[in-house]
């Protein structure tokens, strides 16, 4: 065979389909390893116990709270978090669901609004299987989404370009998240 030809997939056992594989053998050493399991060590127990700004957090609820993450995809990357100590969404009860629920619609508004994010990202990876880089604190990723936000750099250079401070950030999304008084008198139903 010509070294410069590329091999035909025809020939191999499986059946083709439409899917392009990007190979990134680095990112095994993190699937294999994940998260120690260690109470004490819990970035999300310990957040709401630190001031706002120190912690990065954007808004307190009762059940929950929304923090910047430390590593984001883009700027703008917010997680939800509730306060109590609970691996996976199941476990979680109906008020901290509706809660988180709550939390990361106005995290969508607030960042479209901020930010001009003109998509979204939003899910839980749960357990270390899943994915979940804390696996033992439920988290739900908000991540505002731009045109032309991916690229190769983090593959190929193992960088990510982050365009903003992180407490700039932090800053922009607090002072634009609504308050307690006009988040419920924009959900109230206007009087007859």
């Amino acid at each position: 065979m010509d070294d410069t030809a590329a091999e035909s997939s025809a020939d191999f056992a499986a059946v083709p389909d439409a899917f392009q594989r990007l190979w990134t053998p680095h990112r095994a050493v993190y699937v294999g390893q994940g998260q120690s399991a260690n109470d004490d060590d819990c970035p999300f127990c310990s957040a709401p116990t630190r001031s706002d700004d120190e912690a990065l957090i954007v808004a307190r609820g009762r059940h929950a709270y929304v923090v910047l993450n430390l590593f984001p995809y883009n700027p703008g990357h917010l997680l939800v978090c509730p306060y109590r100590h609970v691996a996976t969404y199941d476990l979680a009860t109906p008020d901290e669901i509706v809660e988180i629920a709550h939390l990361t619609q106005t995290a969508m508004r607030v960042l479209t609004d901020v930010s001009r994010a003109q998509g979204f990202n939003i899910g839980m990876n749960q357990g270390r299987v899943g994915g979940a880089g804390i696996a033992e604190h439920l988290h739900q990723h908000v991540v505002p989404r731009y045109g032309g936000d991916s690229n190769f750099f983090p593959i190929i250079a193992e960088t990510k370009a982050v365009t903003r401070l992180l407490g700039d950030v932090r800053d922009a999304v607090a002072e634009a998240w609504p308050t307690a008084s006009s988040a419920s008198s924009a959900t109230a139903s206007p009087a007859p």
